[in-house]
């Protein structure tokens, strides 16, 4: 039953400035955050890695040796600005390896017979036969992020427009100078004006069931999700079983005996149940996802990881509150939550967003248990492909948040600082 007999209170005007102030500074931050990092990406590129592959081995060109692959790699080089492209000159094997690990957002990659083809196809302007057009192959990384391969894409079409062009005004004087007198024909200057065919294609493409590359940030935040709400869930329970808060259903309140327990022993018991909970959740994330054909292709990795990264949140979390109190409730959310899915890299990549967002990855929990996902989905768990990096910062926020929880609630014990309690009511 309710206790009607307390006298009433009304709520100062003044106090209501705490909660108005909060829910502003929230919402400016929400919008700078999430606005911020949507709206052009494009314009925020920085240190965007790319590979380029030079296996031209040369030839000669109107008597003249010549390697045009070098000559397209340096003008590549010079013409694609630094600040924004990692443009990396790689070796086969060297950009395969990248590739597969998640370190290069795609690939440019110029045959060993690109010269000779390119010879073959002037002389054939003059001479008839046989011709193989020159290629150059764009490579897109779609398990690295699906924005990424799209820029990636954008920008080799921008810079192989380019190189046609260059290429094109060069052969085509070479074969004026050849043929003399001799009038081109309508089909050579259109072939000469656009010599190479651009090859793109996916390395590696997404099987079913990826969501076309989104499977890893939507299962990172469910993980995410389910640690946080799980931890703000034990709190607020155990608390209303201990009589340090009220107990509410509605309009009716559980009248309840406080409990006489310290700080740290309340803590353990919350840090058991987040320990319980995670492997269970856990579960059934796998089982949904299995359920829903999603691609999983280590499953019992998945489970192990995903039992850890939500243990790992949960416990932090709670440390959190038990450490902060009310205000925990605020820094969980805009650690976790806030600030944690733009700088994850699931939707944008890192190197897409401005630089002060990027730099938050550096150790927000979001993208540290992204790129572990996303090892396990994509890259079959291979450490080189962020499975290392997410697992150890994993394991380093868990250990945060343990020595946090047990040094707060211990030093609050020590100084007999106990927590409040909500006595029952007095018997009517």
């Amino acid at each position: 039953m309710t206790d009607n007999t307390a006298p009433t209170r009304s709520m100062p005007i003044r106090e209501w400035f705490a909660p108005i102030t909060l829910v502003t500074v929230l919402a400016a931050l929400l919008g700078i955050m999430y606005l911020g990092y949507t709206a052009d990406p494009e314009k925020h590129l920085h240190d965007f890695p790319i590979a380029v592959v030079n296996q031209d081995v040369g030839d000669t060109l109107d008597g003249t040796p010549a390697n045009l692959g070098d000559q397209i790699t340096t003008a590549l080089h010079d013409n694609i600005p630094a600040d924004k492209i990692d443009l990396r000159s790689l070796g086969l094997n060297q950009a395969q390896q990248q590739l597969q690990n998640g370190e290069v957002y795609g690939a440019i990659v110029i045959p060993g017979d690109f010269t000779k083809r390119v010879a073959i196809l002037g002389a054939a302007a003059i001479v008839p036969g046989e011709i193989e057009q020159p290629i150059i192959t764009v490579l897109t990384n779609p398990r690295a992020g699906t924005l990424a391969a799209q820029i990636m894409q954008t920008i080799a079409d921008q810079a192989m427009t380019q190189v046609n062009t260059t290429v094109g005004t060069q052969l085509t004087q070479q074969v004026r100078d050849a043929a003399g007198t001799t009038p081109l024909t309508g089909a050579a200057r259109l072939q000469l004006a656009e010599p190479i065919d651009v090859v793109v294609t996916a390395y590696h493409p997404l099987p079913e069931g990826t969501g076309q590359g989104l499977a890893a940030f939507f299962y990172t935040l469910v993980l995410l999700i389910v640690g946080f709400s799980g931890a703000m869930m034990i709190n607020s329970l155990v608390d209303g079983s201990l009589g340090f808060v009220p107990a509410e259903y509605g309009p009716w309140h559980k009248k309840i005996v406080p409990a006489r327990i310290s700080r740290r022993r309340t803590l353990l018991i919350k840090w058991a149940i987040a320990t319980i909970s995670a492997p269970l959740a856990s579960a059934v994330f796998l089982a949904v996802g299995a359920a829903l054909d999603m691609s999983i292709e280590r499953p019992l990795l998945l489970f192990l990881y995903g039992t850890l990264a939500i243990a790992a949140i949960a416990i932090t979390g709670l440390s959190v509150m038990a450490a902060f109190g009310t205000a925990g409730l605020m820094i969980n959310l805009i650690v976790f939550v806030v600030l944690g899915i733009p700088s994850s890299s699931g939707t944008i990549p890192l190197e897409a967003t401005p630089r002060w967002i990027a730099d938050l990855a550096t150790f927000e929990p979001m993208h540290q248990i992204y790129l572990a996902v996303r090892a396990i989905l994509f890259f079959d768990g291979h450490l080189e492909a962020g499975m290392r990096q997410g697992l150890w910062m994993t394991l380093l926020g868990l250990a945060i948040g343990l020595i946090l929880g047990a040094v707060a609630t211990h030093t609050y014990d020590l100084r007999g600082l106990p927590r409040p309690r909500q006595e029952p009511a007095p018997a009517q």
